[in-house]
């Protein structure tokens, strides 16, 4: 049923070789819409581009840098330039560390939140004129399990506060831009089968998985499926809201 042929997407932090912002831009690439690869490494964006590309889709590469106000600009005004619109925003872009708040620095927690939430208000703020000149949005971020609880598998205090601050300033966002047809919307996955996951040691892991009531971490597609519907026509009337993909691990 879900049709994006005609939509412009931005999918930041979409340059990992096996990361959730990859599968993210091939589902909305497969479903029709127009997608621009930004990420930070050069090699990762050709790759995805060229992958996209190859399976008959559309693509722009960019690398982009969410803690820099030019930067940003400048990715939104080549979009517009190669598209003529934006219609959807992915916030995937994000950075974990694993420290204890003992050991945590100041530049620690700057740094967490230059990229998280920072890096995400720069960009956000940058797509409101074409989407509120078009009547038309979709912005869609991605918080955490660990915004939500107060930790989870993979990083500090400073990470969980930052996934926490992404709900908050999202579910504001969406009261701010409701009347002018841009919907606001978070997902927040639990552990998911990346590359991270795959590093975990056995024990740890096992530690992990018994906590699912599911027993299994999620797979990016899952992630990328429900993304693919809060920007889609069928999610028109969803706004300010955070779906839980977790496996069970966390219910609200």
């Amino acid at each position: 049923m879900m049709d994006l042929n005609n939509r412009v997407a931005i999918v930041t932090g979409s340059g990992s070789q096996r990361g959730i912002g990859r599968e993210i831009a091939g589902t909305l690439s497969s479903l029709g819409a127009s997608v621009v690869i930004a990420d930070m490494f050069q090699e990762g964006v050709d790759s995805v581009v060229k992958e996209i590309q190859d399976a008959g889709g559309k693509a722009l590469g960019l690398v982009l840098d969410v803690t820099s106000e030019a930067s940003v600009d400048q990715l939104v005004s080549k979009t517009l330039a190669e598209f003529g619109r934006i219609d959807i925003l992915v916030n995937n872009a994000g950075i974990s560390q694993k420290v204890t708040v003992e050991d945590m620095t100041l530049d620690d927690m700057k740094r967490i939140f230059n990229v998280n939430m920072f890096g995400l208000f720069l960009i956000s703020k940058a797509v409101l004129k074409p989407m509120k000149e078009q009547g038309y949005g979709r912005i869609i971020s991605l918080s955490s399990v660990s915004g939500k609880r107060g930790g989870g598998v993979f990083g500090g205090a400073h990470y969980s506060a930052s996934k926490a601050a992404v709900l908050g300033f999202s579910k504001n966002l969406a009261r701010e831009v409701a009347k002018d047809g841009i919907t606001v919307n978070c997902v927040a996955p639990g552990l998911v089968n990346t590359d991270i996951w795959k590093s975990m040691p056995e024990e740890i892991a096992k530690t992990v998985i018994d906590s699912i009531p599911m027993g299994r971490p999620g797979e990016t597609k899952e992630i990328a499926s429900t993304i693919a519907f809060l920007a889609s026509e069928e999610a028109s009337y969803i706004t300010g809201e955070d779906i839980d993909i977790n496996g069970g691990s966390h219910m609200d």
